[in-house]
């Protein structure tokens, strides 16, 4: 696709009502990727979301709706002034009301149906059981149920069989109406048993069980959409944070006014303990602030004048007044909204083998179930028993298990990680980070501060001036410069009050330094081999350049006119939390890897003072992806960590790139996953997360495939066939079938929910 095509796309993410497995999912993909236009739709069966890519000027918004709608779905009417997720809150709601006025009814004519029916099949009744009016007292109270509580089944079903994509709606219509309406001619007595006492063995009417395995899947769905609510729990509590008004200055008055009414430019006004509304620059005074909410980290962080700070973060100490700079929508928690919406609608690889064994489910069932039916005829002519038995198979297979597998587990993965500071892209990421076995850490600003000070100044043979004026020389050519090293020259200049110049030529050669003209002289900054290239005297300084290297400072060459004069110390400390977090990796089995620019005495003191592995010393920024690319080469699986700008090509490059972010810099072009703090310890709880995450899911899918496995074959009569096992097993009740088909969506969504309180920190 070419850049242009790219950048008319459009992503929309709609609610979408009527879901109720994974063939539903298929469906509404399929629809809707027959229209012209769309690039990438995803659904979400556990958020009950479709995520859409297309090209506006092909196809428009109300088509996409029109076309769901017409699979058999529908997509609630999202008013100006609303947000998506309140629609879909009210959505859901309705639907848990809908579930429980269904669940009511069921119930209520259920319950004394199943008593009745217990009661006549246990000789409770006495002579009431073989009176005609019991029968037909049954089928009063289960028409109720049937045509009430399991309306939605029909009409799904319907809509399913009309896309030519049956889902578990129709397995569950097929089955109840085939109990349901079997006993109609029972009760008319147009199939009748030879006497009385056959009543228990004969035909049998089994309105009981249509209507019991009705209300308890009803009570399924109604747990179901209910756990499901928690899913989504993170999104809640991100939206939550939010502040609804702002203190601003207006015509020089303060005001308060809605969230939504501040503009970029604004001055706004944050008193201790109050919310920060909105993203801005600090233009007086000075506080601290809890970012622990968007960032993770637990400790306030101080913010003075020419700070920037993060909305809906918490003000703890004094007023301050700032300028707003990210308002609405560009807000740094509105970006990590809607990064997590996304992740979350996403498809991880492994959904795909659940996509494939979905697609033929539904059928395979129907198939199994008129076999079931067939073969029981054929060896025992007993058309009750291989009615039952065929019922049973219907009812016992669940598609919404297999459908809730990934999802479930994606989204409460992905939240829990952006509660912590963890931002993964999309779920592939969250998968990727499973497979890693080695972690390259970038290593200024990633382990440590990258912001280093200068600690010694060394002065060449034969240079005629002081300490201060060659400080001063080379301040005055790093003006120019953006690099880190050269800040640090230029504030220990302005620390110690000298004069600067500013350079009348600047030139950055990357990856060695820079040339400037000051004062009429050419002066040269950078590493010795700059000096080496440019042919430099280097004036007998290489001992004490080796001397400041041992020490794991950076050492900086100053040449005036071709002749070394001097050298600069430069040391970027450790970060804290650095040494702790290398060691989790290790924990984690994880080999850990640097590479820096630097030489390699510095890099390897670095190295050694945080326990890394190996040291992959004096690489230029351009030639990082390439390093990255040679320890693909060598098998291993790479997530490299670096400053998502700087390191763009190496990020790219890796199996997976993990992002420092700074809190109000949400850039993630580049990476897969995004810290929001600075803590590399970060790095070590996304890869925990991750394991915690794929074993959930592995866990649902062993469960929601091995029980249809297991149970299928049962329901089907194979351990009657062999005359083994227990005899509820071997002559299996639907009702028992219908029970375990409903708990099995919502087991595995609780255990999705699990995933909330497994810990991610490592001690």
């Amino acid at each position: 696709m070419t850049q242009q095509a790219q950048t008319m796309l459009q992503q929309e993410i709609l609610p979408i009502i009527g879901m109720t497995c994974a063939n539903c999912v298929a469906t509404i993909e399929r629809n809707v990727r027959k229209l012209p236009g769309i690039e990438l739709a995803n659904v979400n069966l556990a958020n009950e979301r479709l995520s859409v890519t297309y090209n506006p000027t092909v196809v428009s918004h109300d088509e996409i709706v029109t076309r769901i709608r017409k699979a058999g779905y529908d997509v609630p009417a999202v008013a100006e002034d609303e947000a998506i997720e309140d629609s879909e809150a009210k959505a859901r709601a309705a639907e848990i009301a809908h579930q429980w006025r269904r669940l009511i009814v069921g119930a209520v004519f259920t319950i004394p149906l199943f008593a009745m029916a217990m009661a006549r099949d246990l000789g409770l009744l006495g002579e009431w059981a073989t009176a005609p009016w019991l029968n037909y007292l049954f089928w009063a109270l289960a028409t109720p149920v049937q045509f009430y509580a399991g309306w939605d089944y029909y009409v799904g079903a319907y809509r399913a069989l009309r896309a030519a994509s049956p889902n578990m709606d129709v397995l569950v219509a097929l089955g109840t109406s085939v109990a349901y309406f079997y006993s109609i001619p029972v009760t008319l007595g147009l199939l009748s048993a030879p006497d009385s006492a056959s009543m228990n063995k004969g035909y049998h009417v089994y309105f009981e069980t249509a209507a019991v395995i009705i209300t308890l899947i009803v009570l399924g769905r109604l747990l179901e959409v209910r756990a499901k609510g928690r899913t989504s729990e993170a999104i809640k509590k991100l939206m939550g944070m939010r502040a609804k008004t702002a203190r601003v200055v207006r015509d020089g008055a303060d005001v308060d006014i809605s969230i939504e009414q501040v503009i970029v430019g604004d001055v706004v006004i944050v008193r201790p303990g109050e919310k920060l509304p909105v993203d801005g620059i600090v233009i007086e005074g000075s506080t601290a602030i809890d970012q622990s909410m968007i960032t993770g980290e637990s400790m306030p962080v101080t913010r003075t004048v020419g700070d920037e700070v993060i909305g809906a973060t918490l003000n703890k100490q004094g007023m301050i007044k700032f300028k707003a700079t990210r308002v609405g929508r560009e807000t740094a928690l509105a970006q990590i909204i809607r990064l997590v919406e996304q992740a979350q609608g996403s498809k991880a690889p492994i959904q795909r083998l659940v996509d494939k064994v979905s697609a033929v489910f539904v059928p395979t069932v129907i198939v199994i179930a008129v076999l079931t039916f067939a073969l029981w005829m054929l060896g025992s002519s007993d058309f009750t028993t291989s009615m039952i038995r065929m019922v049973a198979v219907l009812v016992i297979a669940c598609p919404c298990a297999m459908g809730l597998a990934t999802p479930t587990a994606i989204m409460v993965g992905i939240g829990k990680g952006a509660e912590n500071g963890i931002l993964f892209k999309n779920s592939a990421a969250l998968e990727q980070a499973l497979h890693t076995n080695a972690v390259v850490l970038d290593k200024t600003g990633t382990l440590t501060r990258g912001e280093p000070t200068v600690t010694d100044i060394v002065m060449g043979k034969g240079w005629a001036g002081d300490r201060d004026r060659l400080l001063q020389m080379a301040a005055s050519a790093e003006r120019g410069s953006e690099h880190p090293l050269g800040s640090a020259v230029v504030k220990a200049a302005q620390t110690a009050g000298l004069l600067l110049s500013d350079p009348a030529q600047f030139e950055a050669i990357a990856g060695h330094g820079i040339r400037a003209s000051v004062k009429n002289q050419t002066v040269l900054i950078g590493n010795r081999r700059l000096m080496i290239d440019q042919q430099i005297h280097l004036n007998g300084l290489e001992p004490e350049a080796d001397r400041l290297q041992n020490e794991a400072k950076t050492t900086l060459w100053l040449a005036l006119d071709q002749q070394a004069v001097g050298l600069l110390g430069v040391a970027d400390t450790v970060k804290e939390g650095s040494v702790e977090a290398v060691r989790q990796m290790h924990d984690l089995g994880l080999q850990v890897i640097m590479i820096t620019g630097d030489n390699a005495a510095t890099a390897h003191a670095i190295a050694q003072e945080v326990g890394i592995d190996r040291v992959m010393a004096e690489v230029l920024p351009a030639d990082k992806a390439a390093a990255v690319k040679q320890l693909q080469a060598e098998g291993l699986v790479v997530a490299m960590v670096g400053d998502c700008i700087n390191d763009s090509p190496a990020l790219a490059q890796a199996d997976i790139g993990i992002a420092i972010g700074t809190g109000t810099d949400v850039a993630m072009e580049a990476s897969d996953v995004t810290l929001m703090s600075g803590d590399l310890r970060g790095v070590p709880r996304a890869i925990r997360l991750s394991r915690n995450t794929m074993r959930t899911i592995w866990q649902n899918l062993a469960w929601a495939f091995g029980y249809n496995v297991a149970l299928i074959p049962i329901a089907a009569g194979v351990l009657a066939a062999v005359n083994w096992g227990p005899e509820f097993l071997r002559q299996l009740n639907p009702i028992l079938a219908a029970s375990a088909m409903a708990f099995s969506s919502v087991s595995v969504v609780t255990n999705s929910l699990r995933l909330k309180s497994r810990p991610i920190n490592l001690g």
